[in-house]
C-alpha cells in the first residue's frame, strides 16, 4: 500500500502546516485505498478535532478502536473527542480503558484534563448574560442574513460549535475569548449594527460598548495548566469552562516535518530580503531571481509573488507582472491571506494594464482591488483610467461629417419651431465636432427661444472660446444680454463683435442691436439721478473694481477739470476698456 502511505505523509504534512481540511482530504483518499489501516482512522480524527468536528472525530476514534482494540493511542483519540464534545463521564471511561492496554503519560495527561476540565463546569459561575444571546432559536438564520456573518457559516466546525453554545450556554464565554468570529455572532444576537464600525479579521478590538474585560480569557493552550478542584472553587469570580483541547501534533509524529517547514520558512524569508535590496539597488535580475527561489522555497506567502510582480513592472514586463500578479491572487485566496494583500496583486494587475495601455482591463482590475481593500492610491489612479477612457471614447465619436449633418438636422428643426427637438440635434452635433463654434452659437439660439437665458449664455461664451474670431457668436451674446437686461455688458458684448468684424461683414447688424440696446438704456435710466446712477453701476463686480482702482480715480478726477483727458487715456488699451465700462455703465456721460 505505498500509495496509501505517500497520502498519509501528505496528510501529515498538511496537519502539521493547521491545513487540516487539506489532511482530512488527504488522509481519507489513503483510507479509500487501505481501509484496514487503523492509523490512518486516528490520524483522520486528530485533522477532524482541529476543524472541531467532534463527532467525525468520535466516528474514526471508534472505526480505530474496532480495528485495533488493544492500541492505546485510538482510545486517546476516542477521549480527546468526547472532551471536546463536554461528554465527560464517556471520555473518562474511554482513556481509562485505553490504560489498561497500554498505561502511557499521554493517556494519563488526557485523563487528568477530562476530570480538571468536569470539575470546573461543576464550580463555573453565572454567564454574565452573554450566553443567553445564544439561545435564540432563530439565530442561525439572523446569521444567514447578515453579510458580515453568513461567510461563517461556510465552515460545517463554526456551525457545529454554535449548535453546541445552543446547547451548553456555559460554553459562549470560552468561545467569545477564542474565536475572534464569535464577536460578529454577539453583533448580531445584540441587534448591533455591524457596518457602523471596522474590524480587520483577527483582530482583538470590541465593538463599542463591549470591554474586553468582559470576556475571561482561557487558559494557554499547549501546554495547559491544570487547575485543582481547590483553586476552582476558592475563587469568587466566575471561572470559565476550558476550552476544547486542541489535537496533540506528537500523536501523528510530525516533529520532522515541522522542522522542515520552519527552516523553508526562514530560508525563503531570507531570500526576499535579498531580493528587496536587489530591487532598492535596481538590480532587477537579480531581485527577479531571489523572489522566485523564495516562492520556491516556501510557496505560502504571496509576498513573493507580488514582489516579483513589481520587479517586471520595473523591467517593463508587463505580461509576466499580469501572469505573476494573478498567480499571486490564485494562491492567495486558497490560502486566505489578507484582503489588502490580494488588493495590492490585483492593483499591480491594473497599473500593467494601464502601461499596455488596455484602459478598459485597467479599469476592471482597479476596481477588483478596491472591492478587496479601500485603498486611496488605487482610487486615484481608477479615477485617472475613468477619465483617460472617457476622452478616448469622446475622441473616438468625434466625426465632422456627422457633426454637420446633426447641425443641419437642428436648423430644420429650429425653422419648424421645434426648439427643443433643435437643441438635441445641435447637442449631437458639439459631440461629433467640439471644435466647431457653430454647433454652440446655434444651439444658444434655441436655448434663447425656450427662454433658457442662463443655458443660452453659457453656450454664445463657449462658442467664442472655440473661435474668438466667430463675430455671430459676439452678436448672440449681446442678444441674450439684452434679454437678460444686462444692457451695459450686451454693448461690451457688441463691442468685441466690431473688433473682431475686421472685414466689416456684420457693421449693419451690430448697429441696429446697438440702437436697441441704448434705446433700452435711456428708458431704463430715464429721470435717474447721478446718485441712484452710482449706486446701480456698482452693484456690478466690474465697475465696482475699477472705481476702487487709485490710477482710475486720478484719471477720473483730472477728467471733471479737463474732459479731453479722456481721450489721450484711451490711447492705452486697459484704460480704454475701463472708461469705455464705465461710459456703458453710465458713470461717465457724453454729450
Amino acid at each position: 500500500m505505498a500509495d496509501a502511505n505517500v497520502l498519509k505523509d501528505q496528510g501529515n504534512k498538511a496537519f502539521a502546516a493547521k491545513d487540516y481540511a487539506k489532511a482530512i482530504e488527504l488522509f481519507t483518499a489513503a483510507i479509500a485505498i487501505d481501509s484496514s489501516n487503523h492509523v490512518l482512522y486516528s490520524n483522520r480524527s486528530a485533522a477532524n478535532a482541529g476543524k472541531k468536528l467532534w463527532s467525525a472525530a468520535l466516528e474514526d476514534a471508534e472505526k480505530c478502536v474496532t480495528l485495533s482494540p488493544s492500541w492505546g493511542k485510538g482510545y486517546a483519540r476516542k477521549g480527546a473527542a468526547l472532551h471536546g464534545a463536554r461528554r465527560y463521564d464517556e471520555a473518562i471511561a474511554a482513556y481509562e480503558k485505553g490504560i489498561q492496554f497500554e498505561d502511557n503519560p499521554a493517556l494519563r495527561k488526557g485523563l487528568q484534563e477530562v476530570k480538571d476540565a468536569q470539575a470546573k463546569d461543576a464550580t463555573a459561575g453565572p454567564d454574565l448574560g452573554l450566553a443567553k444571546l445564544f439561545q435564540d432559536p432563530n439565530l442561525i438564520g439572523k446569521l444567514a442574513t447578515n453579510p458580515r456573518t453568513q461567510k461563517h457559516l461556510a465552515d460545517p466546525a463554526f456551525v457545529q460549535k454554535l449548535q453546541l453554545m445552543q446547547q451548553n450556554t456555559q460554553l459562549a464565554q470560552s468561545a467569545l475569548g477564542s474565536d475572534p468570529r464569535m464577536i460578529d455572532v454577539l453583533g448580531v444576537a445584540m441587534g448591533i449594527d455591524l457596518q457602523g464600525f471596522s474590524r480587520e479579521d483577527g483582530s482583538d478590538d470590541l465593538p463599542p460598548g463591549l470591554k474586553k474585560t468582559s470576556v475571561p480569557s482561557p487558559p494557554p493552550s499547549p501546554p495547559r495548566t491544570r487547575s485543582t478542584p481547590s483553586s476552582s472553587t476558592s475563587n469568587s469570580k466566575p471561572t470559565p469552562p476550558p476550552p476544547a483541547p486542541e489535537p496533540e501534533e506528537e500523536d501523528v509524529e510530525m516533529s520532522e516535518e515541522d522542522a522542515e517547514e520552519a527552516k523553508a520558512k526562514a530560508d525563503a524569508l531570507a531570500e526576499k530580503e535579498k531580493g528587496s535590496e536587489y530591487y532598492k539597488q535596481r538590480q532587477f535580475d537579480d531581485a527577479a531571481s531571489a523572489f522566485s527561489k523564495a516562492w520556491d522555497l516556501w510557496p505560502k506567502d504571496i509576498t513573493f509573488l507580488t514582489n516579483l510582480g513589481a520587479v517586471y513592472f520595473e523591467q517593463g514586463e508587463y505580461d509576466k507582472c499580469i501572469e505573476t500578479c494573478e498567480k499571486a491572487v490564485e494562491e492567495g485566496r486558497s490560502h486566505r491571506v489578507d484582503f489588502k494583500l490580494l488588493a495590492k496583486a490585483l492593483g499591480r494587475i491594473g497599473s500593467a494594464y494601464s502601461q499596455k495601455g488596455d484602459l478598459v482591463s485597467a479599469k476592471k482590475y482597479f476596481q477588483k482591488s478596491l472591492a478587496e481593500h479601500r485603498d486611496a492610491a488605487v482610487l486615484a489612479k481608477l479615477q485617472v483610467t475613468e477619465k483617460a477612457l472617457a476622452d478616448v471614447e469622446r475622441q473616438a465619436y468625434i466625426d465632422p461629417a456627422k457633426s454637420a449633418v446633426a447641425r443641419e438636422e437642428g436648423n430644420v428643426a429650429f425653422k419648424a419651431g421645434d426648439f427643443a427637438g433643435a437643441v438635441k440635434f445641435y447637442a449631437e452635433s458639439i459631440k461629433r465636432d467640439p471644435s466647431d463654434a457653430r454647433g454652440y452659437n446655434n444651439r444658444a439660439a434655441a436655448y434663447m427661444k425656450l427662454l433658457a437665458l442662463a443655458e443660452a449664455l453659457k453656450d454664445a461664451n463657449e462658442s467664442i472660446k472655440v473661435d474668438p474670431s466667430f463675430v455671430k457668436a459676439y452678436i448672440r451674446k449681446a442678444s441674450i444680454l439684452h434679454a437678460m437686461r444686462e444692457y451695459s455688458k450686451a454693448l461690451e458684448a457688441l463691442q468685441a463683435a466690431s473688433t473682431a468684424d475686421t472685414a466689416d461683414a456684420h457693421t449693419a447688424e451690430i448697429q441696429a442691436q446697438e440702437m436697441k440696446i441704448q434705446q433700452a438704456l435711456f428708458s431704463q435710466r430715464a429721470g435717474e439721478t447721478e446718485e441712484q446712477t452710482l449706486e446701480r453701476a456698482m452693484k456690478d463686480p466690474e465697475v465696482a473694481a475699477i472705481m476702487s482702482d487709485p490710477v482710475m480715480q486720478q484719471i477720473l478726477q483730472q477728467a471733471q477739470s479737463n474732459p479731453g483727458a479722456l481721450q489721450e487715456h484711451t490711447k492705452n488699451p486697459l484704460i480704454r476698456d475701463k472708461i469705455v465700462k464705465l461710459i456703458n455703465a453710465g458713470i461717465i456721460r457724453t454729450r
